[in-house]
Order: structure tokens, then sequence, then C-alpha cells
């Protein structure tokens, strides 16, 4: 019995998870027919040098991604010895689906299909279309790494790369490819401003990635050190249902033994904890840091997010 509940229960996230994947792609063809493709924006990836052809010569941006994808994951299997998994060709595939069908309920050229697009002369609808655009296939694909999947695309091209020239860092083979596709938009479009919106649109779309994989609740992680370190790890146990740990340390001045408690805390729990800390002793010393996410008892689920 609890083996047929958990292979339902495991079903059911499977499901979950490819659902996640195929709204997670949808969100990003909005973004990039919508808003990206119609100022010429060429923010990297596969579907930066589609728009490129897209605005050179009539590709439509679904079946040029489609068909620059198709020999790139060839190419990884054969040189990498990559093994794309299920979630990743779904993604790819719905990704490619989701923007050919927007493509055609708005017409192939966003430009004229969209009235009162703000794809004009205006620096500063420019670049707050630029901006919302990025935060929305940010959204994306955000949700997409968060199932474990992979955009694919020049991600693969990087790694590539990276098999011959092992010294360069992965995420800086990334930036470069991604900027080599920005400037080649550069060369065709003849416009600086192209360039420049989609840098910003690629820092934007990263560090919204970031944020919707650790969460936007983040955590505080504290070190406090004192002399009333029993007193303090009551508050934290029965005032504030907080669990911790002792580390044992000595001070580099006078080599006096200290305990170090270690605690975990939501940002609205810090000022209350500040304040009783300080009420019992003065002189404590804490150190807070960010904790981007925190997996346990109390917190986010391990197991949810170790078994996505």
């Amino acid at each position: 019995m609890n083996c047929m509940s958990s292979m339902l229960k495991s079903k059911k996230n499977l499901i979950k998870d490819y659902c996640t994947i195929i709204i997670g792609t949808f969100i990003m063809a909005v973004g990039i027919v919508v808003f990206i493709a119609p100022l010429k924006l060429a923010p990297g990836g596969v579907y930066g040098v589609a728009i490129i052809m897209h605005h050179l010569v009539g590709w439509r941006i679904g079946l040029t991604g489609i068909a620059l994808e198709i020999p790139l994951l060839l190419l990884g299997i054969w040189l990498l010895d990559a093994k794309f998994g299920a979630k990743t060709i779904v993604g790819i595939i719905s990704l490619a689906g989701f923007i050919s069908l927007l493509e055609f309920v708005y017409g192939y050229d966003p430009l004229i299909a969209l009235p009162g697009n703000p794809a004009i002369a205006d620096p500063t609808a420019n670049f707050i279309i630029a901006l919302f655009g990025g935060v929305i296939v940010g959204v994306g694909l955000g949700l997409v790494f968060r199932m474990r999947a992979t955009s694919g695309g020049t991600d693969i091209v990087a790694m590539i790369i990276a098999k011959y020239f092992k010294h360069i860092p992965l995420g800086t083979l990334l930036i470069i490819v991604d900027s080599v596709v920005v400037l080649l938009a550069l060369v065709v479009f003849e416009s600086w401003t192209i360039p420049l919106y989609s840098w910003l649109v690629i820092y934007v779309t990263g560090f919204t990635i970031d944020k919707i994989i650790s969460g936007f609740n983040r955590r505080k992680a504290l070190f406090i050190i004192s002399n009333h370190h029993e007193k303090i790890k009551d508050l934290i146990i029965k005032e504030m249902d907080r669990g911790g740990t002792f580390f044992k340390g000595s001070g580099m001045f006078h080599e006096a033994e200290k305990k170090i408690i270690f605690t975990t805390i939501t940002k609205k729990e810090l000022p209350g904890l500040l304040y009783r800390v300080h009420e019992i002793d003065a002189d404590a010393f804490i150190s807070i840091l960010d904790a981007t996410d925190v997996l346990g008892e109390g917190f986010n689920s391990l197991r949810e997010r170790a078994l996505r």
C-alpha cells in the first residue's frame, strides 16, 4: 500500500513538474514575442539569433529557434556525451511551439500586429519595455530551471568550448557566447542602443532567475557570541520556537573558551531577536548573514527540493 501511495505521489509530482515547465516556457514566449522581439533586441541565446534573422530576412522566430536547437542538441550528444532529459526536450519543444503560436496570433511582425506598440523612438518607453521583457523571460526561465530542466541552446556551445579551453570558467564562456550574439545585433542593425538594451535584458533576466530559484523570502543566518548563551538559547527555543547549534570557540585576545550560537530566522523575526538579545546581553556580538534559501524543519522542505 505504501509502495502504491509512493508511486502515485511520484507520478503527481512528475505531472506537476512538466506543467510548471510548460507554464514557464509560455511565459518566456510572451516575453520574447511581445516585448523583446519588437524592439529588435537580441539578448543572447538561440532566440537572440532567431530574432536577428526574423528582422533581417523575415524568418519566423519559433521555427528558426527550434531549427537551431536540434543541431546543437545533437552536437552536444556527440561531442559531450551529454544526456538531455525528457524535461529539457519538453522545454525546448514547448518554447518553440508557444513562440510560433504567439507569432501566429499577433502576426509574424509584432511591430505591425500590435497597435500602439512602444517600439518607437521613445527611449523611456523602450527602456521600460526592455526591463519588463527581461523580468518576464527571467520568471519563465526560472520556473524551467527550478524543475531541473535546462535552456539548451548557447549553453551547449559554451560547454563544448569549455571542453577544449578548460582554464576558462563555464560562466565566463556563457557571457562571451551571449555577448557575441548581442554584438551580432549591433553589426546587423547598426545601432548602439540595441546591444545596450540587450545587455540590460540579460542582466535583468539573470537577476530574476536567481530570485525565482532561491525565492524572494530571504532568511537570516546569525552567529551570536555571548557569555549569556544559555539565556539566549532559551529565547530562541522557547520564545521564538526556533532551533540552533552550539559551536565551541575561543577568543583571539584572551583565548577564553566561548560558545557560539548559530541559528536561522526570518527577516520579520530579526528585529525582535536583536531587541531581546540586547536586553539579555548588551555586549553580545552578532554576525548577520543573508541565507538565500533554508531547507529543513521549520523552513522549506528538503525532500521536495531534492526530489523535484
